[in-house]
């Protein structure tokens, strides 16, 4: 069970590290439009996610699937700036009847993140044999972070639109704004040309 907690604490320590902050940002911009009363749909959301990169992880780690780092590093904050600007426009994506648009991209987007993951889990694993419980204890941290960094997105909503009165459009918009600009600035450092 020494392995499962290790490789669960570096899952989740990684998804939360302030020095990988496209994670984070990514996660905030993903559950900015939501309130605590939408906790069901937050978590279907995270996991659509997580399922998204939890596939590319393991079919990279495993070497059934190769990707350039160069443009994965510059998707990864191509798809914080999408999932941004999607709260400024949508008001109500839907894909068919009842399935959000959003977490159809939740999902696509998890794809390309996990093939960022997969280099940091490589570079840990190395050729054990016991790489899919590793590969899974691992996930199954990454999705423990993205919980806390979901409650703390949640709690300062919370804060801000409903302790201290401020307009949730208002407050949806200039996050939103504010990831978007971190967005770009990391799409013109990663720029692959």
């Amino acid at each position: 069970m020494g392995d499962f907690g290790l490789y669960f604490t570096l899952g989740r320590q990684h998804i939360a590290d302030w020095q990988g902050i496209d994670h984070i940002l990514f996660i905030m911009a993903l559950c900015l439009r939501y309130q605590l009363t939408d906790w069901r749909k937050i978590i279907v959301l995270v996991t659509a996610f997580t399922i998204g990169h939890s596939i590319t992880l393991a079919l990279s780690v495993l070497s059934i699937v190769h990707f350039s780092t160069k443009w994965i590093e510059f998707l990864i904050p191509v798809t914080i700036g999408i999932t941004a600007i999607s709260n400024v426009f949508a008001k109500n994506m839907v894909f068919g009847k009842n399935i959000s648009l959003f977490y159809l991209l939740a999902l696509f987007f998890g794809l390309i993140h996990g093939l960022g993951f997969s280099n940091y889990l490589k570079s840990i694993l190395g050729t054990g044999s016991n790489i899919i419980a590793q590969l899974f204890a691992f996930n199954i941290g990454l999705e423990a972070g993205q919980l806390i960094i979901v409650g703390g997105v949640l709690l300062l909503t919370y804060i801000i639109t409903g302790l201290l009165n401020t307009n949730r459009r208002e407050y949806i918009l200039y996050c939103s704004g504010g990831i978007f600009a971190l967005a770009m600035q990391m799409i013109m450092q990663q720029w692959p040309f």
